[in-house]
């Protein structure tokens, strides 16, 4: 099931002191900080590594005890390294466009979009799908169903699931929203989201589409900066 996040109205103002109500229907979630974000990165690690570390470590005993297994050696490599990038393909899914809807109504909501973050991130999302959006936690690419957290320092991106529940809005209107729920509460809003990839940007912008990856470098580098 996928999180949604409601907001009021999207020239409201968000507070720095307001929790999102969401966060209770997910009471069991240690709320996000720092420490659960690094805890929740080192447990992706590991899984990943529990699914393809077999896979190599058989792939060499093969080789080593007959050489002549090396083709199923090589299906075994490629197994180990297709499943982090069937995990990536599902992190970039997070902030993939979807329907365009009628292009009047995109229009305007573009332009509500902007009055919320300005000339240049609109063009940004106009170009790409996506806001920019620096963080206590990071450097966010916030789409229409999900968001993206750059963690300090540009080494990992964490893609987050979520979602408004009205799907006539347009585009530019769900994220809007998404948008205002973050200002809300940048915390609640990691804490309601689901993880769907924790890894290197670099993974990550292969399984992008092509016009949203100036948006992930533009970001890896202002978190490097953070």
């Amino acid at each position: 099931m996928v999180p949604s996040v409601t907001t009021g109205p999207i020239a409201t103002a968000p507070s720095t002191e307001a929790v999102l109500p969401e966060v209770a229907a997910v009471h069991w979630r240690r709320r996000a900080d720092e420490r659960s974000l690094r805890s929740r990165k080192r447990l992706w690690t590991l899984t990943t590594a529990a699914h393809t570390v077999p896979f190599l470590v058989t792939a060499g005993a093969l080789v080593a005890v007959e050489p002549l297994t090396a083709p199923v050696s090589a299906i075994l490599v490629a197994k180990a390294w297709i499943i982090p990038a069937l995990y990536a393909r599902r992190g970039a899914n997070v902030v993939r466009q979807r329907r365009r809807g009628e292009e009047a109504a995109q229009r305007r909501a573009l332009g509500l979009l902007g009055d919320l973050v300005g000339h240049d991130a609109r063009d940004l999302v106009a170009r790409t799908g996506v806001v920019l959006e620096p963080g206590r936690l990071g450097t966010w690419l916030v789409g229409e169903a999900g968001a993206l957290l750059i963690r300090p320092g540009g080494r990992t991106v964490m893609c987050w699931c979520v979602r408004v529940p009205d799907p006539d809005l347009p585009a530019a209107d769900r994220i809007a929203h998404l948008l205002l729920a973050l200002r809300t509460d940048e915390e609640g809003f990691a804490t309601v989201a689901n993880l769907a990839f924790s890894g290197a940007p670099w993974r990550l912008r292969r399984k992008l589409d092509p016009a949203m990856r100036p948006a992930l470098g533009a970001a890896v580098q202002a978190a490097r900066g953070s």
